[in-house]
């Protein structure tokens, strides 16, 4: 059956991708003749996840190294999973309940946990079937998901992940690896949970610094100073108040203290004193320390900062080095407190700190420092509050403006007035990335790693290049991270995920020291002061009977207070009847999970030969921006459980940005969806396109425009196998056989396959995969699609049989090797033309990639036919540059030409002749008025004297080069202007330098093309 005239990628690519499926093509194993495994974890994408350019361009790099490897006989496991996104995919869930009006606290955990598990099995497989659709070769029978085998998991559901996370937390755990800490971290008050950084977006939005005044104690004076540059007195006046600036005025609730710098001169008489926060009831205002630190920029509003420690992050260090207490203002929904002691109670304690009287975090966080009139307060009007009564009492700092008023006849006049001091200037402002609200820090009890000991074996592995990371500037920023690690937050306040295996309950001693006045209770509770951390509640109950004692009943009530029940003997003595257990609520964050991707998936710990083999595994493949938050926790993880490292190369991509370098978003309106480009130009011109930007550290610009081009490759590829099979290569080659020409051409073409499977094979080793991109763009549509179909006609149409029949094998044998080199990049259009060629053989995408080398190259045949193709383009260009028409035949004059030069010519020359357009060529001097055509070993002329209009050529090209030198002029001028290059974005500076290197590139083509001209005369 005839090849159709174009290829339908939308009919195909489903076809193609169900027969790879039907044959098992990407089975761990497929294809394997040699004993080295090849595997490649897949960053597992978010359940709730949809196909984005970052996705297409990710899998498309290791969808390259994948099929590689595995037509080349490895051992190949590319590993697919999901994650199940925790905040996410509970947040499409509660979208869902939203919809018929309901919330999840309508619902019982384990209820709203069965909804999750619905809509996963709903909407869940959504990414894989669109990973599919790009084409990549994953082992999906292996497909994992990181809630696999939960306690509530449905049919269909099973597996190990759920075990090796409880597991490894328990071995931590013991380990005192891990533990439960209270410390600051990222708070959204949407979801009521901590976040990572990762799942903060910083967003410049409007915003106020708003100045006030902390009264000194006791109504203390002293002499403020103000210096220029030159030590000169610019200020002096006497203060009994220190000025400091903030754009969270609600805070100061919560001060510790007001810092300033140590070499700062103007407040070196108050440092050591006292000051007043001035908001407040008066009776209960609390004074706090001036105290120094490194943190206070001087030159940055007063240059005095507002410790405090329990809602700002560079504070809390502060107060930590300073051993200030941190006060907690706010709920979980980021509201003034209402719980704790009474303000008045927790203004005495306060003061009591604050003279000296030690504390402990939890004694610290009872204290309650919120008036009454604002308990329960949105934070954002409890600043409007705390504003109005700072400049009800006159302790706002004052600042003079002037502004112009008409009266009722019109007349303006300047009317002066004192206000308070308020500067509307941008902020940076935390947002949660799914909750779109304002980010709290929060001091909060959480679940913490101790990274700091387990750090060093991460960081051995790539010192001493056990893992590689590329690019090299990947390493620093992992080195960085890594020896400045901060405790690591493990615990998130949510329902859907892995609940933390700990359980809490009295301990022994509270039981035993039950007051007196207790007797006549029947139950009592008690703080839960010990904790049973274990696999199952199964091994709790155990632990438990061997704390408690066997005699004693114990019960797990989730939901409930821990404690002791008893009842009272009729003499009044108290008789324990059972214990109560409850569970810790929170759940693991997504990114502990993820950090055992490799081992998780891969069946630990209970894996075996079939899987263990697999790890540790080769490549990972990812973003730059989850370097710290995913791929070194699993360097952590994986070197703290099973002492071996996850993988030896990572392979660090940038974000991928449009075509002017701009990061895609909605709102700019330059969005890509890869679904729809692939909707319109097929898989194929998107995966090359990918392949040909993945430069080490490149910048990853995606263009519609350069997806077209792409496009069009694939079309000049199917319209050469068209070629082939009207001149009946498909059905007379043989591809077992090795084509053994007689005629130059056909030397040269196998020869220059040869070039190219080695430049491709390097090319892939070194990760370069722009570089095998543009060999084989190169290759295919230059050498095969332009020049060797061209200059294999005569042979199809003037060649005796032999030659016929070697010019089709050897061009079924070059389309064969061409679509077998380009089958990691862009397999639909390969796999289809290769059932094409033969139908009876497997699929190309286990078929066998070639490994021959220089032994194909025929030294004489390259040197003829890259003479003759390097002639060829040379007098197609000198032509273009000045104007010749296209059509028109010229003569051509033979300067100087040597032997070999000679044969060449003589071999080929009915063939230049055709192609470049010449009529005649004959022997001589240099014609005036002639271009000069040099070629290795000779000289050529083309005389253009009569046959372009030279007056008129120079002018048109003089008017274009004037045009352009004042394009460059302006871009060389920006670019040279060291403010723009400072203050301009990225992107617009990495255009301008790209602009000028076009332009420059034209110029110089219009000026080679001038003195052409000026040779002729």
């Amino acid at each position: 059956m005839a090849m159709e005239k174009t290829f339908d990628a939308n009919e195909a690519e489903q076809r193609i991708y169900d027969a790879w499926e039907a044959a098992g093509a990407f089975k761990a194993g497929a294809h394997a003749s040699r004993e080295e495994t090849f595997t490649v974890m897949i960053p597992p994408p978010n359940v709730t996840g949809a196909l984005h350019v970052g996705h297409a361009f990710n899998n498309t790099i290791q969808d390259i190294l994948v099929r590689w490897h595995r037509m080349r006989g490895f051992d190949t496991l590319w590993q697919p999973g999901q994650d199940h996104a925790g905040i996410a995919t509970q947040l499409m869930v509660e979208k869902e309940l939203a919809k018929s009006g309901q919330k999840r606290t309508d619902f019982t955990r384990p209820e709203f946990l069965e909804k999750v598990w619905e809509w996963k099995g709903q909407y869940g497989a959504t990414i894989i079937n669109q990973l599919k659709r790009l084409g990549s070769s994953c082992d999906w029978s292996r497909n994992a998901f990181t809630m696999s085998g939960a306690p509530n998991a449905p049919a269909g559901e099973e597996g190990n992940f759920h075990d090796a996370v409880i597991k490894v937390f328990v071995e931590m755990h013991a380990k005192g690896l891990i533990y439960r800490g209270k410390r600051l971290v990222n708070w959204d008050p949407h979801f009521e949970t901590a976040i990572s950084d990762l799942e903060v977006e910083n967003i410049e939005t409007p915003g106020h610094m708003w100045h006030f005044k902390y009264p000194l104690a006791g109504g203390a004076t002293y002499t403020y100073v103000e210096k220029d540059e030159d030590g000169n007195v610019v200020l002096s006046e006497e203060r009994d108040y220190i000025a400091i600036a903030t754009t969270r005025p609600e805070t100061m609730l919560g001060d510790g203290a007001v810092a300033v710098h140590p070499d700062d001169a103007r407040y070196a008489p108050i440092v050591g004193t006292l000051c007043e926060i001035p908001v407040g009831p008066k009776e209960h205002r609390r004074l706090i320390p001036i105290i120094t630190d490194e943190y206070p920029d001087m030159a940055f509003g007063s240059g005095a900062v507002k410790i405090t420690g329990a809602h700002d992050f560079n504070d809390y260090q502060v107060a930590k080095r300073a051993n200030l207490p941190l006060y907690r203002l706010m709920d979980t929904r980021g509201a003034l407190r209402e719980d704790g002691l009474s303000h008045a109670d927790s203004a005495v304690l306060a003061a009591e700190i604050a003279a000296g009287k030690p504390f402990t975090e939890n004694e610290v966080d009872t204290i309650n420092l919120v008036p009454d009139a604002l308990r329960g307060m949105d934070r954002f009007e409890a600043r409007k509050a705390v504003i109005d009564q700072i400049n009800a009492e006159g302790l706002a700092v004052m600042t003079t403006v002037t502004r112009t008023v008409k009266d009722d006849e019109g007349t303006e006049t300047e009317v002066s007035e004192v206000v308070p001091y308020v500067e509307d200037k941008p902020i940076m402002q935390p947002f949660g990335d799914r909750s779109k609200v304002v980010i709290e820090p929060m001091l909060t009890d959480q679940w913490y790693v101790d990274a700091e000991k387990i750090v060093g074996p991460a960081l051995d592995a790539v010192r001493d290049g056990r893992t590689k990371i590329m690019p090299e500037s990947g390493e620093k920023v992992y080195f960085h991270w890594l020896e400045n690690i901060e405790p690591w937050c493990i615990s998130r306040q949510l329902w859907w995920g892995h609940q933390i295996p700990v359980w809490y309950g009295p301990s022994i001693e509270d039981f035993e020291s039950l007051p007196e006045d207790t007797f006549g209770a029947v139950e009592f509770y008690k703080n839960a002061n010990k904790l049973f951390c274990a696999n199952s509640a199964e091994e709790v109950l155990e632990q438990a009977k061997a704390y408690y004692g066997k005699e004693l009943r114990i019960e797990i009530q989730d939901g409930t207070l821990p404690g002791f029940a008893f009842t009272i003997e009729g003499n009044g003595s108290k008789r324990p009847e059972r214990v109560i257990l409850n569970r810790d609520p929170d759940v693991l964050d997504t990114w502990f999970s993820s950090g055992l991707w490799p081992i998780g998936t891969l069946g630990w710990p209970e894996w075996d030969e079939s899987t263990s083999k697999y790890f540790s595994t080769d490549v990972l493949v990812t973003g730059q921006d989850i370097l710290f938050f995913w791929v070194a926790r699993m360097m952590m993880m994986q070197l703290a459980v099973v002492d071996e490292v996850p993988f030896h190369t990572v392979y660090l991509h940038q974000l991928v940005r449009d075509e002017k370098g701009k990061k895609m978003s909605k709102t700019t309106g330059n969005v890509i969806d890869p679904l729809e480009i692939i909707d319109e130009y097929g898989a194929d011109a998107l995966r090359f396109t990918n392949a040909s930007m993945a430069s080490i550290g490149g910048v990853l610009k995606l263009s519609e425009d350069r997806i077209k081009g792409y496009r069009n490759f694939t079309t000049k590829i199917w319209n050469a196998a068209r070629f082939a099979e009207m001149n009946e290569v498909f059905e007379n080659y043989d591809p077992a056989v090795m084509p053994a020409p007689t005629a130059t051409v056909n030397k040269w073409i196998i020869g220059e396959t040869a070039k190219v499977r080695a430049t491709v094979d390097q090319a892939f080793d070194d990760y370069r995969f722009n570089d095998a991109a543009n060999a084989l763009y190169a290759f295919v549509w230059g050498k095969f699609c332009d020049w060797y179909v061209e200059l294999a006609k005569p042979l199809f149409y003037d060649g005796d049989d032999a030659t016929l029949a070697e010019t089709r094998q050897t061009m079924g044998w070059v389309l064969d090797q061409a679509l077998t080199m380009l089958h990691p990049i862009m397999p639909f259009i390969t796999e289809e033309l290769w059932s094409n060629i033969k139908s009876d053989r497997d699929l190309l995408a286990v078929s066998d990639w070639p490994t021959y080398g220089a032994e194909l190259i025929d030294a004489e045949a390259d040197r003829e036919m890259n003479w003759v193709i390097d002639l060829i383009e040379s007098i197609r260009s000198s032509r273009a540059e000045v104007h010749v028409p296209a059509g028109l035949k010229i003569p051509m004059v033979q300067v100087e030409l040597d032997a070999a030069g000679k044969t060449a010519w003589a071999n080929n020359e009915a063939l230049i002749l055709k192609l470049a357009r010449i009529d005649t060529l004959t022997e001589g001097a240099m014609p005036k008025g002639s271009i000069t055509i040099s070629v290795a070993g000779g000289t050529f002329a083309l005389p253009l004297a009569g046959v372009i209009d030279i007056a008129e050529e120079k002018a048109r090209l003089e008017k274009v080069l004037g045009k352009l030198t004042k394009e460059l002029g302006g871009l060389r001028g920006r670019l040279n202007n060291p403010k723009f290059v400072a203050s301009a974005p990225d992107e617009v500076v990495a255009e301008a330098t790209e602009n000028l290197a076009a332009r420059e590139e034209e110029e110089g083509k219009i000026k080679a093309a001038l003195a052409r001209l000026a040779e002729i005369g």
